[in-house]
């Protein structure tokens, strides 16, 4: 959560956070950030994604860390990684947008004039068929494309730019571009270059630089390389609306309770029903995603009941010190 996000929420209820406990998002140390860290990794061409991930745990020597939204062994570029907890956080990455640079050779010379009407034909929704090759079933489904440009054309050869919903296959896109203007197509090279709001010009870390950034973390105890190519995990759930809890609200959500009306601090504008929103502490931290159950108004005018459903914590219990009581048993 940055200070603009904070700023932009509206004003439930007011109350202090203890700094005994939790920490800054953005003050994290890089043991901290080990674990609610993310890494915009420039996938090489050649290792799968789980290769990838494997490589990265043994170059920081922590036992979790995951991925967000596979790339073929051949395809190079963006891959977010989630370090420890941060895993948790990936999922939001998932279903946001990609784009792609991608290289390939059309069997055929159309004219621009051509050419540009066969690709105007591709811009929205499209039926793909996954190719023989993929994971999934090989069934019709729709994906979206938003935008479709050619970056350079020699002769036959295409370099173009695609923005496009999770899910589309590139290559099969060349393919069907190919059959509508003669004698097929075919994709000879793809780079990722966004994945939902990251983009390659975002800072993107190889694999050499970081082992050579943890090495130097590890041999001269200099954490400053380091530190420059780990975000906090907050930055992957910059996209979606905010809401801020009270510490005493924080560990019971972190044991899986729903949160509550009287926890709630601060809301972001325009909240409806069913929207899943982030939720973090005072100091900006992420503790879990949820579902809402109200509408902004809802939640401002009510004094009690369950205003998010949690979807998926991000924090680790006992984070903040436990303040929720159960009911009293009949002893008591």
């Amino acid at each position: 959560m940055t200070l603009k996000q904070l700023e932009n929420l509206i004003e439930i209820d007011q109350d202090i956070t203890d700094d005994a406990y939790g920490t800054y998002y953005d003050k994290r140390t890089l043991e901290q950030l080990l674990n609610y860290g993310i890494i915009l990794l420039d996938k090489p061409p050649g290792p799968t994604s789980h290769e990838t991930v494997a490589w990265a745990k043994r170059i920081l020597k922590i036992p979790k860390i995951g991925h967000s939204g596979t790339l073929d062994p051949q395809v190079s570029g963006v891959l977010p990684l989630g370090l420890g907890e941060a895993t948790k956080a990936l999922g939001v990455l998932l279903y946001g947008p990609k784009e792609y640079h991608a290289l390939g050779r059309i069997h055929s010379l159309p004219s621009k004039e051509k050419l540009k009407e066969v690709l105007d034909m591709f811009v929205g929704e499209i039926y793909q068929k996954p190719p023989q090759r993929s994971a999934v079933v090989r069934k019709t489904r729709t994906r979206t494309i938003y935008e479709l440009e050619v970056l350079e054309q020699k002769e036959r050869l295409l370099l173009m730019r695609v923005l496009c919903e999770a899910g589309t296959y590139i290559r099969k896109l060349y393919y069907d571009i190919g059959e509508i203007l003669g004698p097929g197509g075919t994709m000879i090279e793809l780079r990722r270059t966004r994945v939902d709001q990251f983009r390659e010009t975002d800072g993107l870390v190889t694999m050499h630089e970081l082992a050579d950034a943890y090495a130097q973390w590890e041999e001269k105890k200099d954490d400053s390389k380091l530190m420059t190519m780990i975000k906090p995990v907050e930055v992957a759930l910059s996209e979606l609306k905010s809401v801020v809890i009270r510490d005493s609200a924080v560990d019971a959500l972190c044991h899986g309770a729903q949160l509550a009306i009287p926890g709630i601090l601060k809301i972001s504008p325009n909240l409806k029903k069913g929207d899943i929103v982030a939720i973090y502490t005072q100091k900006g931290e992420a503790v879990a995603l949820a579902e809402s159950q109200m509408y902004e108004e809802e939640i401002k005018e009510a004094t009690k009941g369950y205003a998010f459903e949690t979807r998926r914590i991000i924090m680790a219990p006992n984070t903040y010190p436990k303040k929720w009581r159960t009911k009293p048993t009949q002893k008591e």
